[in-house]
């Protein structure tokens, strides 16, 4: 888009740029009219690209704004994997503590039985290399009564102290069976929380890169579209000081024609024939002397009226942009307000002209203009090839275009360029 929009504005104005200016000295009115026709063709085509570059940027501002409001849902998605993965994050610690205490629980049953084995072992080692003893033998061996009982509660609690290692031992063997069943069952969620962990961390990054498509999509667009429509302006800038040559040298011409007549007339007449003079030359102003370098060869375009915005940086008062470029002075007048020309010329713009809204632009010759914008809609006193002089009144002041409240803009420019009017009041 861009490059397309760069490739357009270089052959406009290559177009407009590369043809000769001393092949007007040799052109009729009738050649100069066909190619002010073609221009103002071109300047149609321009400003049609001006139009498109505005449709194309107010619908990327729309679908920008529609994009802000999807983008704080994506960030509320954000926050709540955020959440999410956080949670998981902490049960995948918790797991862990798990899985190390019922390994320390296996590892301590695991080695009560290992001991009891080697106590059994030993047991059943010493009933080997001493032979079986009777309970009952033991009983029957006692000497009296007193001894039988002490000796019935001794093999009492050898029995229970058996049974008990038994039992025990039975337990614990249970007991690793169902810690290593647990440890499988911690081990299979541990693998299925860090499956979640990387799942969640996939769509934290999915929803991070949507977002930043999102923030940078359209304001490339918008981008594109600004750049589209300042190399149109500089376009229609390049088509309107063509046009304004042409004119000149178009009434060059017609003084010269007008000169002829003069004195063809002159010589017809006997007794004037040889006091005929050339007719005076038709001058564009009666200030027109005074289009020479320096300052105050301008007149204040209107009576009255503070200065509400100088020349120079500012802080756009409607995009709200800081450091943007302010090409003229505003005048704040009332709408309404008479507009006159600051100096005599030729008028090569009385129309609509992008953010200026109604525009009138006058060439006082030498590369020197003077621009007025923001007047009022039907407030034109002039049109586009009239020729003013300096005090005119040319439009009315108004409100239109970008503009916050009633003023007059007024610009200056050498050879296309912005200057500081001030120099020039």
């Amino acid at each position: 888009m861009k490059k397309t929009a760069s490739l357009l504005a270089f052959t406009l104005l290559a177009g407009l740029t590369l043809q000769p200016s001393d092949g007007y000295a040799k052109s009729s009115i009738s050649d100069i009219d066909q190619q002010i026709k073609q221009l103002e063709g071109k300047a149609a085509a321009a400003k049609q690209e001006q139009k498109k570059a505005a449709a194309n940027k107010k619908e990327a501002q729309h679908y920008k704004n529609k994009t802000n409001a999807y983008l704080k849902v994506v960030m509320e998605q954000i926050n709540v994997v955020s959440d999410e993965l956080a949670n998981v994050s902490l049960e995948i610690e918790n797991t862990e503590e798990n899985l190390r205490t019922t390994k320390k629980d296996l590892q301590a049953a695991e080695e009560r039985i290992v001991a009891r084995e080697k106590l059994l072992e030993s047991r059943v080692r010493l009933m080997y290399t001493d032979g079986a003893v009777s309970y009952l033998d033991v009983l029957l061996s006692s000497t009296s009564f007193s001894d039988f009982l002490t000796r019935a509660d001794s093999l009492k609690t050898i029995v229970d102290q058996d049974q008990h290692l038994l039992d025990e031992h039975k337990k614990d063997k249970q007991l690793v069976v169902d810690k290593k069943a647990e440890l499988d069952k911690q081990y299979a969620e541990a693998k299925s929380l860090y499956a979640q962990k990387k799942q969640r961390k996939a769509q934290l990054n999915e929803k991070e890169q949507e977002k930043q498509v999102l923030l940078a999509s359209y304001d490339a667009k918008i981008e594109e579209s600004e750049e589209l429509t300042q190399e149109q302006e500089d376009v229609l800038i390049q088509i309107a000081t063509k046009r304004s040559t042409l004119l000149q040298e178009k009434n060059k011409l017609r003084e010269q024609q007008a000169a002829a007549a003069a004195k063809a007339k002159a010589a017809a007449a006997a007794r004037a024939a040889a006091a005929a003079k050339a007719p005076t030359k038709v001058s564009t102003s009666s200030n027109e002397t005074t289009y020479s370098a320096g300052n105050g060869i301008f007149s204040k375009p209107v009576s009255g009226g503070r200065i509400s915005s100088p020349f120079g940086r500012r802080t756009h008062p409607i995009t709200g942009e800081v450091g943007k470029m302010h090409n003229g002075v505003d005048f704040a007048v009332p709408t309404g307000t008479s507009v006159h020309a600051a100096s005599g010329g030729i008028v090569i713009m009385a129309e609509w002209y992008s953010g200026y809204g109604y525009t009138v632009i006058v060439d006082h010759g030498g590369g020197l203009w003077t621009l007025y914008g923001h007047l009022r809609e039907g407030g034109f006193k002039v049109s586009k090839g009239d020729t003013v002089s300096k005090g005119d009144i040319i439009a009315e002041s108004g409100n239109t275009g970008n503009s916050t409240g009633p003023h007059l803009h007024f610009e200056v420019r050498e050879n296309g360029t912005a200057v500081n009017p001030m120099n020039y009041l």
